[in-house]
């Protein structure tokens, strides 16, 4: 007997992938749903060669509701949800701000919606971005999860503000829902197998993937957004941390939602929704990173000194919507859930690095 059927929306996805391994090594049954908008098939393979055994799997876009409502009928015990499902490019978000409205809202809109309907519990954990966060004044760094939330700098990050209210809101309204919203920092590296990793399509919009391409001669350089930020080198400084200690805290939240003795998460950000929200004892809000702050210069000078290999790259202008530096407090994390990000930053450049030679 497992411990659950758990649905990973987004399941082909970078993060999807890696939580898909660690939540059915630590024993859950877990149903992956998602429509390749942002993935490969192959992923699906790739995961049941690292498990050792055929895995569950539903092709379906979650922002159609009568597609996504079908995987429910199909497999009525499901008793918790890890929703992935959404794009997450903050540039591509400003070119395109209505495919990121329509497809992070909709698609959760429509998770609410049928893991609600028939009144049983219901237990969703959210992937959610420390972009809630926009630029943090400096007397709130390392950000904790009651920092002030400031309007986002992307559409991107405002479906991610956007997609907390709605989910404060029907913990409200839902009695039997409870919610936990992780706030991710930087994830990076591949998972050891170097069977699943990264997988950008087109040009990269994250800063790793496009390190490892450079590094692989399939770019000529890579572009470093700025060198004139008020940060020690003048490069923007991220919290990067390691995909797969990040995917394990996805473990430790479901665990945490389907346990009875929730309790009241005490340290909430002073906003009435999410305050009435709290005072529920059914909505969680844990801020995941490692604590430390890294540039990308630091990173890219790591990258070559873990590997061997040469980086050439050159400075460019500042990107629009680009957060100067932001890092986390993760402590709430690991005294409420038991988690910590603790892979050495070598270990997971070396990671993305043999998951590129894979590629």
């Amino acid at each position: 007997m497992g411990k659950g059927k758990i649905l990973l929306t987004g399941a082909a996805g970078y993060i999807g992938s890696h939580t898909w391994v660690e939540l059915s090594q630590a024993g859950y049954d877990v149903v992956g749903v998602d429509n390749f908008y942002n993935s490969e098939r192959d992923v699906i393979d790739r995961i049941g060669k690292i498990l050792g055994k055929p895995v569950t799997f539903e092709e379906a876009d979650c922002s159609d509701l009568k597609a996504f409502g079908k995987v429910f009928e199909k497999h009525p015990d499901i008793v918790g949800a890890v929703h992935f499902a959404a794009c997450k490019a903050v540039g591509e978000s400003i070119d395109k701000p209505l495919l990121y409205y329509r497809n992070n809202i909709v698609s959760l809109l429509n998770l609410i919606s049928l893991m609600t309907e028939k009144g049983k519990k219901a237990n969703i954990v959210f992937s959610s971005s420390c972009t809630v966060y926009g630029q943090p004044d400096k007397e709130h760094l390392p950000i904790a999860e009651d920092a002030p939330l400031k309007r986002s700098l992307s559409p991107y990050g405002k479906s991610k503000q956007m997609a907390e209210e709605i989910l404060s809101d029907s913990v409200i309204a839902f009695p039997h829902l409870k919610v936990c919203a992780l706030r991710y920092f930087n994830p990076i590296g591949a998972h050891p197998s170097a069977l699943i990793g990264e997988l950008p399509r087109g040009v990269p919009q994250n800063l790793v993937p496009f390190v490892t391409q450079t590094a692989a001669g399939i770019r000529d350089h890579l572009n470093v957004f700025g060198n004139d930020y008020n940060t020690p080198d003048g490069s923007c400084i991220r919290d990067y941390i390691y995909v797969v200690d990040l995917a394990k805290a996805h473990v430790k939240a479901i665990d945490k939602l389907l346990s009875d003795g929730c309790g009241n998460d005490a340290q909430v950000i002073d906003e009435p929704t999410y305050v009435e929200a709290a005072k529920t004892g059914r909505w969680f809000v844990f801020n995941l990173g490692t604590g430390k702050g890294l540039s990308v210069l630091e990173l890219v000078n790591g990258f070559m000194k873990a590997t061997g290999v040469n980086l050439p790259y050159e400075i460019a202008p500042r990107r629009q919507g680009d957060i100067e530096q932001v890092w986390a407090d993760p402590r709430k994390a690991e005294r409420e859930l038991g988690w910590k990000a603790d892979t050495p930053i070598e270990d997971v450049l070396r990671s993305a690095w043999e998951w590129q030679k894979t590629l």
